[in-house]
């Protein structure tokens, strides 16, 4: 592909990623706020993506989310960006997060907070901040306070797209078919079911330290290629529909998903991997980007200036 005609789709496609820098607290435009309904949910329409949070004001991410121009309806289940497992070493507070009671609020500059208060069987608080960074890109903080020492923690964000979304990848250190280079990994039946990009080996001794095989739904993981970056992407092969999550090495350790056709469709980022303190406070950043026939080539580069965006960022 021309370099010119590369850089140019880029910007058509990511131009709203670019402009977060003008929704600050000076005020959002009206299409980058969420407005409250009944029952603690929260509706949007950012122009390019319509839906609802909280649904029925169920501690659940994005649901009923319609990619605008296509019709494209883009998740089932538990929706987008999700709150389910939290976890230290060797151990799961309960089943998931979305179980737990939670409170939201609208901010005043239209984002929405969620909050989870410590309880007896968790020792910690949990926040969750959603906000439109533009039309086609939110971004979800995990915001976690620890009450006690929580060795090696993770909060596991999930997010279950509609069955149209069959081609799932993984952005890995060496992709096949570019000469040992960084590139997208299809996520194939042929390497398991369950699958886990790991950021380094530190990554893989904490998803194999015991916190997975709990019941409920124990899950044996297979381990695969580390990762260049912690970027996936759920695409819809009917009409280019695409759904990319990132965020940084700093705040994911590894990202997961079962074999692309497998029925949950589903992809999910493990957040912070480190040990906290009591008192300590720690935030993880993601950002979820949905486009239309959005090219590797410049997924790849959306990613790259989210990590320098990153880098500036609260």
């Amino acid at each position: 592909m021309n370099h010119r005609v590369l850089l140019l789709l880029v910007a058509l496609v990511g131009g709203g990623c670019l402009s977060q820098s003008r929704a600050q607290s000076a005020g959002r435009p009206g299409n980058l706020r969420f407005t409250p309904g009944a029952s603690n949910e929260f509706s949007f329409d950012t122009g390019m993506l319509r839906g609802k949070l909280r649904a029925d004001g169920r501690s659940t991410g994005l649901s009923s989310v319609v990619h605008i121009a296509s019709g494209t309806r883009l998740d089932r289940s538990m929706g987008l960006c999700g709150h389910y497992r939290v976890f230290s070493a060797n151990h799961r507070y309960g089943t998931a997060a979305w179980d737990w009671a939670s409170q939201a609020t609208l901010t005043p500059d239209g984002a929405v907070e969620v909050r989870w208060t410590q309880a007896a069987d968790r020792p910690f608080e949990l926040r969750a901040l959603y906000r439109w960074a533009a039309r086609d890109a939110l971004e979800v903080d995990t915001i976690v306070q620890a009450k006690i020492d929580l060795p090696q923690f993770e909060s596991f964000l999930a997010s279950y797209f509609a069955e149209g979304f069959t081609n799932a990848s993984a952005y890995v250190r060496q992709s096949p078919g570019t000469e040992g280079k960084p590139g997208f990994m299809r996520a194939e039946p042929s390497s398991g079911t369950w699958l886990a990009f790991p950021r380094d080996d530190q990554a893989v001794s904490i998803i194999e330290d015991g916190r997975w095989k709990f019941e409920p739904n124990p899950v044996d993981w297979v381990i695969m290629p580390r990762l260049a970056g912690p970027l996936g992407l759920r695409r819809c092969p009917g009409n280019g529909v695409t759904c990319v999550l990132m965020s940084s090495p700093r705040d994911c350790f590894a990202l997961m998903t079962p074999f692309e056709a497998e029925p949950h469709y589903s992809m999910y980022l493990s957040l912070f991997g480190r040990d906290l303190k009591a008192g300590e406070v720690a935030k993880a950043r993601v950002r979820l980007v949905i486009g239309q026939k959005l090219f590797p080539e410049g997924v790849i580069q959306l990613f790259q200036r989210y990590l320098q965006t990153a880098k500036q960022g609260p």
